[in-house]
């Protein structure tokens, strides 16, 4: 059984444009995955037993600043993993601004919310860099911070937003965000580690009735891109139709 030898795929990412100027920021801002997150944000809003529609907005705001822009820019800032030509002085740059915007936001959301929200505010900003600059020799770039800083934190936060307090049943939510989030990161590491490291695949398998399909890097890669890409529009399905429910009561 001969070994199939595959070259890696060009591209670093399912969602990755092609290299040079603004493509380059569209593939930092890592759209299905950013946008995948903020469902969170909606998901919580939702749930809220008060819903105030400019709040939900500020909070998706802040989170696309957060995560969208900054958690990402320092991400590719780190070893560069999508391959961008941005400079790291203007990348850096980006990141801290858009950060900084975030927290302007949310230390203006106090007035309304209450002095709680600057926790949320203080955790959030500890989450971007620690998780994303791999601080603490990586202590906190693990599946299940993973899960709580982008799913279970973003839901937390949006809840908080509108309600001002957190109450039991946010928990089951937190769990859904929580869970859904480390099955995105189990299934995206595996599809970035073939994606960007795989040169070589060899193997086959055979079924019980004799018969045999080769191992491909297509055969393996598929499976999991597909399933990310059907979660991360189902998931902004889901938040979207919360939301567009409240909003129509």
């Amino acid at each position: 059984m001969g070994a199939t030898s595959v070259p890696s795929p060009q591209r670093p990412a399912w969602y990755a444009a092609s290299p040079g100027g603004w493509r380059d920021w569209l593939t930092v801002l890592h759209p299905p995955y950013t946008a995948w997150h903020l469902s969170y944000v909606l998901v919580g809003a939702a749930m809220a037993p008060r819903y105030h529609l400019e709040r939900l907005v500020a909070t998706l705001i802040a989170f696309g600043l957060a995560v969208g822009v900054g958690a990402h820019g320092l991400d590719e800032l780190r070893g560069r993993p999508l391959r961008t030509r941005i400079s790291s002085p203007v990348l850096a740059s980006v990141s801290v601004v858009a950060i900084c915007g975030a927290v302007a936001l949310g230390a203006l959301g106090i007035d309304q919310v209450g002095w709680g929200l600057s926790i949320f505010i203080v955790i959030g900003v500890f989450l971007v860099i620690a998780y994303n600059l791999e601080l603490w020799r990586g202590r906190f770039h693990n599946d299940t911070t993973f899960a709580l800083a982008w799913g279970s934190f973003p839901l937390l936060t949006a809840y908080y937003a509108q309600a001002g307090t957190l109450r039991p049943a946010v928990v089951a939510g937190a769990a859904f965000a929580f869970g859904l989030s480390r099955a995105q990161r189990v299934l995206s590491a595996e599809a970035r580690d073939i994606r960007r490291r795989v040169v070589s695949v060899e193997g086959q398998r055979t079924y019980a009735d004799g018969s045999q399909r080769a191992i491909s890097l297509g055969s393996m890669l598929g499976p999991l891109e597909r399933g990310l890409v059907t979660l991360s529009w189902s998931t902004c399905a889901l938040g979207i139709g919360l939301v567009a429910a409240r909003t129509g009561h």
